[in-house]
Formats: C-alpha cells, structure tokens, sequence
C-alpha cells in the first residue's frame, strides 16, 4: 500500500488538488488517495494540539481526542489575556467530525464525579455509541466512559501514584482500551507505566482478567531496550500501546518498542506474534493496529511513528502486503502517526502526534468490494 502525491497549484490561490494514489505494484491489496481539504478549518477561532486518538462510530462519524496543552504559546496566543495574537484558542479536548469534515460535536475536560486525563491518549466509541478515554499522563490510572454528548457514565481506576502491574485497583498510564461487542467487555492496553492487557465489565467496571507478554502473569521487572539479535522479550515492554479484538475472538496487541503484535484468546492464551520492522530502534514499529472491515477482516492495518508509515499486514501471518506515507508535513506525508481507525467503507483516518498535530483522511481506491459498498446500490 503506498501514495503517489503530486498536488497541482492552482492560479488566483485555488486549493490543492487531490492526489492520486495507485497501488505500488501488484501485490499490494489496498490504495488510498489523501484528502488534503478534510477536515475543514475548526470555528470559533480554535486549534488542535497533539491529535491523539481516533475512532469511528457506527454512523462513519470520526471522533478525535486532542490535547489542547499541547498548544505552544504563541499557538495559543489569542487566548491570553489581553489576547496577543488575532489566533488561536485551544479546541476541546474531544472533537467529533463527519464524512465531510464537518465539525459536528465537540466536548470534554475536567468535570465533577471523574478525573480527566493529564495527558489524553486513546479514544474508541463502542457498539453502544458510549465514548471511552484513557490517558497517559504521570498520575494517570484511569479510563472514563462517558455518552455520546459528553455526560458521564463510569470511571475504572483513579489517578494518583503509581503501583504496579499487579494493582486491579487502578490502571497504569493506559494507553488505549477497545470493547468486545460479544461480551460488553472493555480491554486496556495498559500501558506506559503497567505491562499488561486488563479485561472489565464494560457496564460495572468490574475487574475480570489480566495477562503479559506470551499470557504469563505481568510483572514489572526491569527490561532490556529492544535490540534486534536478542532473545525476544518474554514480557511486554512499555508502552503496551493499542488492543484490537476481532470477530472471530482475536486479541492483537501492539508491544511498540519490541517491534511485535502479539496474538492471545479472549482468556489470555498466547496464540502466536508477528514482528515488523524489526530493526526499528527509535519508539518502536507497532503503534496502532486497525482490522479491515471486510467479512473476513482480511488484513491489520498498522501504523508506525517512527517510521512514519502505514502498513496494510495480513491478519493471518503479519507478513507486509503494502506502504503508506513517509516522514514530511505535506498531505499524505507524517511526522509520529499515533493512531488510525477505519469506516465501515475502507476510508482510512491518521491523527498525528509531537509537532504534527491534525487528523488526517485517505479515501480507500483499492479493494473491490469495499469500493462496491462506498458506491451504494
């Protein structure tokens, strides 16, 4: 999977055109093609800080968790006071677009009953339409559920210093949590701090289950860095960074830093792992995993900050069908891509961390039969 991008300047000031993007040769399953135009410019003068999570609910609609203190000072000057600058204002912290790149909801920051994040780090919308967040800052132990309308629902942990990867009390700067529509339960990744996946009841935040690296019990021994001719790590190094479950009762779960997707059952069983890109030093090559929408979810869609690419994967042997993107600013181009989330069509959404800052969209060109569906009848 890779993009061809050549943008044509238009006279008088015209925007960018979209650019093509065809298949890199014949192997490769999927193409995309970057929208440049979405999403259109935010109102009331607001800015994205570090986009850091992306998800698509049941509508195609795309909801993005930001960090507004993120924001430089000069970024954010219009809202000092007196302001210094004519722009910008931070966002919320939760932003929620359509198809067309219309902002169309917007919420999300400190409120009574719930600790909000230090520092937002992962966003997934359930089959129930419920919002979950989760948070990655120094005291960070908890996730929050809250209603489509930003009404709070259920906080599992607390924030406060951290203990350990044994604690079912708290979370450990999670990273990421994703719900399992078979069984309403919730998964973390946890996490920055913790090294292991934690299962609870989505409704009661009841604590049902926990495993590390290969389904043993987590610990939080001190770890070597990754290195390519090592033996294999037998626990999860931080962070333990996304958490996907498939239809047909997969696990997989992005071990950054060692470069590797493990595969378990929903108990904890270890199935089998993939590494990618295993000479990746600097952040790791496994930071977000997507599974593609068709009947089979044929293929895991990864993306990879410090190689800053996309990656179309097989889901049955993790062997690299297809590239996207490189490192740069322009539109299809990234700098630290930290999430991605798929519509129902194949569209591809990417939110950008560090200095980069925006969400991204790239139309799916590629695979039949999803084509055949973004068509309609």
């Amino acid at each position: 999977m890779r993009i061809r991008a050549t943008f044509a300047a238009f006279a008088g000031g015209m925007a960018a055109a979209l650019a093509f993007a065809a298949p890199a040769c014949a192997a490769d399953p999927l193409a995309f093609q970057v929208d440049p135009a979405w999403p259109k410019p935010l109102p009331n003068n607001w800015l994205m800080g570090q986009a850091a999570g992306v998800s698509v609910d049941a509508q195609d609609n795309v909801w993005v968790v930001q960090r507004p203190k993120s924001l430089t000072e000069d970024e954010r000057a219009a809202s000092a006071n007196p302001p210094r600058t004519k722009c910008c204002v931070p966002a919320p912290p939760v932003l929620v677009f359509n198809q067309a790149g219309d902002l169309i909801r917007s919420w999300g920051g400190p409120g009574e009953g719930y600790s909000w994040p230090q520092n937002e780090h992962g966003i997934h919308v359930d089959h129930k339409g419920f919002v979950w967040l989760a948070g990655n800052g120094d005291n960070d132990g908890q996730i929050l559920k809250f209603t489509p309308e930003g009404k709070f629902v259920l906080q599992i942990g607390k924030q406060g210093p951290q203990t350990n990867s044994q604690d079912t009390s708290r979370l450990g700067r999670p990273a990421q949590v994703t719900v399992d529509p078979a069984t309403n339960e919730v998964y973390v990744a946890d996490g920055y701090y913790n090294h292991r996946i934690i299962v609870f009841d989505a409704d009661s935040g009841a604590f049902k289950r926990m495993w590390g690296a290969y389904g043993k019990p987590p610990t939080d021994e001190k770890l070597a860095s990754y290195s390519p001719g090592a033996p294999v790590s037998q626990q999860f190094n931080n962070p333990v960074h996304c958490v996907q479950v498939a239809r047909d009762g997969l696990v997989y779960v992005c071990d950054r830093t060692n470069d590797r997707i493990q595969v378990f059952r929903k108990d904890g069983t270890f199935v089998k792992e993939f590494f990618v890109e295993t000479n990746t030093l600097q952040n790791g090559s496994v930071w977000e995993l997507a599974i593609w929408p068709d009947e089979k979810e044929t293929y895991l869609i990864n993306a990879d900050g410090a190689n800053n690419e996309v990656r179309t994967l097989s889901r049955d042997t993790g062997d690299v069908l297809g590239r996207l993107g490189r490192s740069g600013r322009m539109a299809g181009d990234f700098h630290w891509v930290h999430n991605l989330a798929l519509d129902s069509k194949g569209n591809l959404f990417t939110t950008e961390v560090d200095t980069a800052k925006r969400a991204q969209k790239f139309l799916l060109r590629g695979d039949t039969v999803l084509r055949k569906r973004a068509a309609g009848p």
